[in-house]
């Protein structure tokens, strides 16, 4: 299904809080831009587009979505240099939340609309997009179900939003992460590949039980045997072991990330090893004993690049080579943040530009 942005409903606000923020100490996903988009899937299509002023939503407490968690979302950015206004590999990620709702038993977006609705959005509040080198605009498409029913079976009713926020740096200092060896993120089978609401919520625990032991983030290991590495809590894994950049192979229980994509085309552009497979905990830990160990770093759109400083396994920290030093993924870091701003040139067709 598509349609032309005419069909899409405007509506302005009368007080826009442009002037509240201080877009020199932005606060990571607590300030809101003024407009959102928004349109509901009922009898089987999308209908009602609009885009309104931000505001609160009004739902039944039986909305199905509360009760049985049939929710989606995605997560991407706008970036200003001047007068153009550019978006990073959007269609991937409305491709991915399609992916996601097939899993959840949801129903597909219409790519040509939600593209055409976020450049619509984008321009109502481009002064919302951070004009500099350090800060962006975080864009959050979601979808959840909102039949007003108590039962166990697919919604037949949805609601898909797009808002946005203005955002500086999700991580503020190179982390500390722990391998974790007993609480589980995604099992084979399971929904760990696609972005469903879920999968953050199960990872609550345990991530709150790293932070008391003073780690920023766990690295989770598979649910059978807690023997290989799958991904980080907010992003995508990497490693450079003795000049080869090796991430772990998107097996189904691992989220397959557009930036974890868009590093692998660049580093292997450049003429470095890659290697997507299975990563051994121990293969990890032998590195890292034996200084082979030269990068770790998570990769992520809200991070980007997310440096790893200490990675701890069973009560004993690694202290990894200094963040200076680490020759790939910091290339790749302001090669990617050039490319975003349209200062690089994008051979692979990853930027819009409006």
């Amino acid at each position: 299904m598509a349609t032309d942005i005419s069909s899409i409903k405007i509506t302005k606000t009368a007080n826009s809080r442009l002037n509240e923020v201080d877009f020199e100490n932005i606060p990571f996903g607590k300030v809101f831009s003024d407009h959102m988009f928004t349109m509901d899937y009922v009898n089987g299509e999308w209908s009602n587009f609009e885009i309104k002023p931000f505001q609160d939503l009004h739902f039944s407490p039986a909305m199905s979505s509360l009760h049985y968690g049939q929710s989606i979302f995605e997560g991407m950015k706008a970036y200003r240099k001047g007068e153009n206004i550019y978006t990073f590999r959007a269609k991937d990620n409305f491709d991915r939340l399609n992916k996601s709702a097939n899993r959840m038993c949801m129903p597909n977006i219409p790519n040509e609309l939600v593209m055409d609705a976020l450049e619509q959005l984008l321009k109502i509040d481009e002064k919302w997009i951070p004009d500099n080198d350090s800060n962006s605009l975080y864009i959050r498409p979601f979808m959840f179900a909102t039949d007003e029913y108590v039962g166990i079976r697919p919604s037949e009713t949805y609601k898909f939003i797009i808002f946005g926020c203005p955002v500086g740096s999700y991580y503020t200092e190179p982390l500390k992460v722990k391998i974790e060896s007993h609480f589980t993120r995604a099992a084979n089978g399971g929904v760990g590949e696609a972005k469903a609401a879920g999968n953050y919520a199960a990872s609550l625990y345990p991530a709150k039980l790293a932070k008391e032991e003073g780690y920023h983030q766990l690295l989770w290991t598979d649910s059978k045997e807690h023997k290989y590495i799958e991904e980080s809590g907010t992003m995508n894994v990497m490693f450079v072991i003795d000049g080869k950049l090796i991430t772990p192979d998107l097996s189904g229980t691992i989220l397959p990330g557009i930036t974890r994509k868009s590093v692998l085309e660049i580093v292997k552009s450049w003429g470095i090893e890659v290697e997507e497979r299975k990563i051994e905990v121990t293969e990890i830990l032998e590195a890292m004993e034996n200084g082979k160990l030269e990068e770790a770093f998570g990769a992520g759109t809200a991070a980007t690049i997310a440096q790893i400083h200490t990675i701890g396994h069973e009560g004993k920290n690694y202290v990894l080579p200094e963040i200076a030093d680490r020759k790939i993924s910091n290339k790749v870091l302001n090669f990617l943040n050039r490319i975003k701003r349209g200062q690089e040139e994008d051979k692979w067709g990853w930027i819009k530009s409006f």
